[in-house]
């Protein structure tokens, strides 16, 4: 889990990728964030969404698509959850060992207790009262483009404050459901390239925060 985002990661990526896929991830977030610090309807998460593959496309990733779709619900209720399973189930057809990673990585999330450290701070990044955004990715090593990450991006509104927004069960007529699906490409000697440049911000970050810290003593 980075920040708002849950990532989970095909066998064959190696330790570094995944740190440097994180770093990317969370240094986009970070870059969003600062440029939308409040998210509280459609079109700010909307905006969230551009400056955050902004970021990802000016360190190397190629994206082949962006903006959202409504999400559709026959039945009268719905978990969200299952909506990210539905979406998942047609960006990964021809894939099913990439989908089944992505329940188990669900499924274990699920079995997590509310109050656990990882749960409490992606429900802190992701929801903001009655909005909610967060991203759901696979990465995967490619033999053609270098390590591939399929992405799932939601924008969650509702007439009451949300809970656990992963888990949480929604009355159709209660949320209104937006999703974007793609894959985005990144070659792995551009993505070690910039590792360091990558770091090096989020380690700035991190001193700026600790510095505006009120005294403590």
């Amino acid at each position: 889990m980075v920040g708002g985002e849950v990532i989970a990661f095909v066998r064959g990526v190696t330790r570094e990728q995944r740190a440097d896929i994180v770093n990317a991830s969370l240094l986009a977030q970070l870059v969003a964030k600062k440029k939308v610090p409040s998210q509280t309807t459609f079109a700010d998460v909307e905006y969230w969404y551009g400056c955050y593959f902004e970021v990802l496309s000016s360190i190397g990733f190629a994206i082949q698509d962006k903006g959202f779709a409504q999400y559709h619900e026959e039945t009268g209720d719905f978990q969200a959850h299952e909506a990210i399973l539905e979406v998942a189930a047609g960006l990964l057809v021809g894939a099913p060992a990439a989908l089944t990673l992505v329940k188990t990585t669900l499924t274990a999330l699920q079995k997590m207790s509310d109050g656990s450290p990882w749960i409490t701070l992606f429900n802190r990044e992701s929801q903001s009262a009655n909005t909610a955004r967060f991203q759901v990715g696979l990465a995967e090593s490619s033999p053609t483009d270098g390590l591939l990450l399929t992405l799932m991006s939601f924008g969650l509104e509702a007439q009451s404050n949300l809970t656990q927004v992963l888990f949480f069960k929604f009355r159709k007529s209660d949320v209104t459901l937006r999703h974007h699906s793609g894959k985005v490409t990144v070659s792995a000697p551009v993505l070690e390239a910039v590792r360091l440049d990558i770091a090096e911000r989020l380690v700035d970050f991190a001193q700026d925060y600790v510095r505006q810290l009120p005294d403590l003593a």
